[in-house]
């Protein structure tokens, strides 16, 4: 099963892509991995890619394409994919198509987590980082036992910046603007598949389980 997924910073989508990859006995491939992977490995997508960040560029979109159709023709997604932070316009996904079809590689769906603004608002603008060892809270969801401490090492927790309300609320805006297109697109072609994000995890698990075995 080959697979897509895509959803607004905050809708659990890193948290389902782990799951669903067991689930599916499915490779997970997630771009900042295949970046790093690419550079590790040195290969020519990789060089490319990596003389472009020194350079403190964005890399172009042939380049990365490239390197999603290395990735793609490894054995290990002989049994299926799941694609996460990429395409993220219309353009990468046109190109997307043609590195599939030129690898014989038809996709199933695009799961799109869907959680309402205010939502989304709540679960980003109450994450707590400990300054020490790193453990991430919630106010709400994932409170921890003393209110500003770290439950594993006593260290003070804090409010990442860019988890304020206005920083929050500029990413988001930003995603819907850019992802909207690209939700058109597969909706278009028949392979979107919305899920409610705003239930609990397993739930949204189930719902994504039932929507792609369809």
């Amino acid at each position: 099963m080959n697979l897509l997924i895509m959803g607004p910073p905050g809708a659990g989508k890193g948290t389902q892509a782990e799951v669903l990859v067991k689930e599916l006995k499915i490779t997970h491939i997630s771009t900042g991995d295949m970046f790093r992977n690419a550079i590790k490995e040195g290969t020519e997508m990789g060089k490319k890619a990596k003389e472009y960040m020194d350079a403190g560029q964005l890399v172009p979109d042939e380049v990365v394409i490239g390197m999603v159709k290395d990735r793609l023709a490894k054995p290990d997604c002989q049994n299926g994919f799941l694609l996460d932070g990429f395409p993220r316009t219309v353009e990468q996904a046109k190109a997307l198509d043609e590195t599939l079809a030129s690898l014989n590689i038809k996709l199933d769906g695009v799961i799109n987590i869907v959680v309402p603004l205010d939502k989304l608002m709540v679960r980003l603008t109450g994450r707590r980082v400990c300054k020490e060892c790193g453990a991430s809270y919630h106010v709400v969801f994932n409170p921890p036992k003393v209110e500003g401490k770290c439950n594993s090492c006593g260290g003070e927790l804090y409010q990442r910046s860019d988890d304020n309300e206005e920083s929050v609320s500029t990413r988001l805006k930003a995603y819907e603007e850019k992802t909207q297109p690209l939700i058109d697109y597969y909706q278009a072609k028949g392979l979107l598949l919305n899920i409610n994000g705003d239930q609990e995890i397993s739930k949204v698990l189930a719902d994504i389980l039932a929507a792609v075995k369809k």
